[in-house]
């Protein structure tokens, strides 16, 4: 069941980023930006970074050769990580985000993909095959590290693009207090995960045993 769905996974997964980048840097140059603004532009979404991190956990674990290339997305304390991201990725997205956007066609395909598929998938893989009762509450400060630089990345990079992933990341538009708001949210929804995270790994592990 475990290797199903890493299998299963690892396809959705790759199909829907490269699907993703083949029609978003298109679409962002028509809008306007240059190539490499377009490729930015497609590695500055949370979502997409998320997804590429779950893709590296499924390869890291296919073999001992892509164990030997890719060691540190192999570990128990980083399946663990990523599932509390990919969580945090369909949660904001299905509460938040998807009432703000109308879609079609490819890119609702995407969609559906990015933000439903992927993390059912990868929550559920590491719920049956991935947790093994050896995360500590301590990794839970290791694990925040990442949605805390990627926020700071986008606030620095909101000025000089003009632009920012998530709206309600919009300083420019929504002012420093709500961005504020929205970040402090967010974060403690991913502190509240990680909680979780931790439970359920040593919960599986104990119910293995």
């Amino acid at each position: 069941m475990g290797r199903l769905l890493q299998i299963a996974g690892l396809a959705v997964g790759l199909i829907a980023l490269v699907l993703q980048f083949s029609i978003t840097i298109p679409a962002s140059m028509a809008a306007g930006r240059g190539l490499l603004g377009s490729i930015v532009f497609y590695f500055s979404f949370f979502t997409i970074l998320t997804n590429i991190g779950a893709v590296l956990v499924y390869t890291s674990l296919l073999s001992p050769s892509t164990y030997a290339w890719l060691p540190a997305f192999a570990g128990s304390r980083m399946r663990a990580g990523v599932a509390v991201s990919i969580a945090l990725v369909s949660i904001v997205y299905v509460t938040v985000l998807a009432k703000l956007v109308q879609l079609q066609g490819l890119f609702l395909l995407c969609d559906v993909l990015l933000h439903y598929v992927a993390p059912a998938l990868f929550v559920l893989w590491w719920v049956v095959s991935g947790a093994d009762g050896r995360t500590r509450w301590s990794d839970i400060s290791r694990w925040v590290v990442y949605p805390v630089v990627y926020l700071a990345y986008v606030l620095v990079r909101a000025p000089i693009a003009g632009e920012v992933p998530y709206p309600f990341l919009d300083v420019a538009q929504n002012g420093a207090a709500s961005v504020a708001v929205a970040a402090l949210a967010t974060t403690g929804l991913f502190l509240l995960l990680c909680v979780v995270a931790v439970l359920v790994d040593h919960g599986v592990a104990r119910l293995r045993k």
